[in-house]
């Protein structure tokens, strides 16, 4: 099978850790160990998110800008984009490398990801980028930096905008690569944003695009048999949190959407899993990292495809 499997913020850094490399390291080996179990028999494409990633490049840029006697500006969000997903690859690769076959080969993948200006997300940010502030510091820095921000749980993060993905660019190499027999690492953080301007020229935009929402396209542009949405949950549960709590472990994506899912959490993965199901007649699932074999089985997390009737718990 070809499987494309999304990574959660979590495979790569814990709610709470320090960003340090050693930190991201040990979460990567994890979820090495999990992906590596399934590489036997299928073809591999690994995407992931790199909103804190991004979000400590930022406050380093933003340490220098303070520092320098002429002042300079950030580095735009589709650069720092494209320095997450040279790191986070680069250990994925090392990690996967660690624990298959010396011969298989890796790959990462530079991945632009066409956006429209228009979209009426630049209008309403909404994704959650880098690290988590007490109210009184986060509005410090969004009055001074121009932010926006909003509550992520107990704390708050900065929100940047979230348009929707239109093309991926480089698609042929990453089909190319998987002619070859190579596991490809691509489409981190959602990719890179970029439009064209005017005059007819691709440039970078400030936005992130919605990790999920990108690997859906993705899976779905490379006629995936599987898309897989990792997460730190074992499945996507109906009244989450509550002493009838449910965890789904069945449903069509008709009936899936009609469920009320929060779309700062769980929303954009059942849109990406659903949007992927219904395009497909394929099957997408959400779970938990540590249930990847299982998953691909079919026998944990839940399971999204036109072809199964209604909703079905565990």
């Amino acid at each position: 099978m070809r499987i494309v499997i999304a990574l959660g913020g979590n495979a790569l850094l814990r709610r709470g850790q320090p960003m340090t490399a050693q930190n991201q390291r040990e979460n990567v080996r994890i979820a090495a160990e999990q992906i590596s179990k399934v590489y036997k028999g299928n073809e591999l494409v690994i995407a992931h998110g790199n909103g804190p990633q991004v979000g400590l490049l930022a406050l380093q840029g933003t340490a220098y800008y303070q520092h320098v006697d002429n002042k300079v500006e950030a580095y735009p969000l589709d650069v720092l984009g494209a320095e997450t997903q040279g790191m986070i690859g680069y250990m994925i690769e090392q990690e996967m490398g660690n624990l298959l076959p010396k011969d298989v080969p890796f790959a990462t993948l530079l991945t632009q990801v066409e956006v429209d200006k228009a979209d009426p997300a630049f209008q309403n940010p909404t994704k959650f980028v880098g690290p988590v502030y007490e109210k009184a510091e986060a509005e410090r820095l969004a009055a001074e930096k121009g932010w926006s921000i909003k509550q992520d749980g107990d704390k708050f993060r900065r929100v940047v905008p979230s348009p929707l993905p239109k093309r991926i660019f480089e698609l042929n190499p990453v089909k190319w690569m998987l002619e070859k027999g190579a596991v490809v690492v691509c489409a981190g953080g959602g990719g890179i944003p970029t439009y064209y301007e005017s005059e007819g020229k691709l440039a970078g935009i400030e936005a992130v695009i919605d990790k999920d929402l990108c690997s859906s396209l993705l899976a779905r542009d490379l006629n995936a048999d599987m898309l897989v949405i990792a997460t730190d949950v074992d499945a996507t549960y109906v009244n989450w949190g509550k002493p009838d709590q449910k965890a789904i472990f069945e449903a069509h994506p008709q009936a899936f959407r009609d469920l009320d899912f929060p779309a700062g959490s769980m929303g954009p993965k059942v849109d990406a899993a659903c949007e992927f199901a219904e395009k497909t007649g394929k099957v997408a699932v959400i779970g938990s990292l540590a249930d990847i074999e299982a998953i691909v089985a079919g026998k944990a997390g839940t399971r999204i495809s036109t072809q199964f009737n209604g909703i079905t718990y565990r």
